[in-house]
């Protein structure tokens, strides 16, 4: 499970990634994967910036640097990257 992070701030919890098709649902196309620190990481739309996704204020603030669109914040122990 994951926390949806959508643009307009509102945080949607336990969001099911249990399928790359629901992922890339969430965010809206391909995905990307983004460390955050040492222990969780966002997927993102690789063409957030291609197709001119607004900024997502709190996302940014969690990974430190610009980030645009809706994104997913997973743990990394609770997602199998194999």
């Amino acid at each position: 499970m994951a926390d949806l992070i959508k643009t307009d701030g509102k945080i949607v919890r336990d969001v099911d990634i249990s399928s790359l098709e629901k992922i890339q649902a969430h965010v809206g196309g391909y995905i990307e994967y983004c460390p955050v620190d040492a222990h969780s990481f966002m997927y993102v739309d690789e063409e957030g910036l291609l197709k001119d996704r607004d900024i997502n204020p709190k996302a940014s603030d969690i990974a430190g640097r610009v980030v645009v669109g809706d994104v997913l914040l997973c743990l990394n122990d609770e997602v199998d990257h194999e």
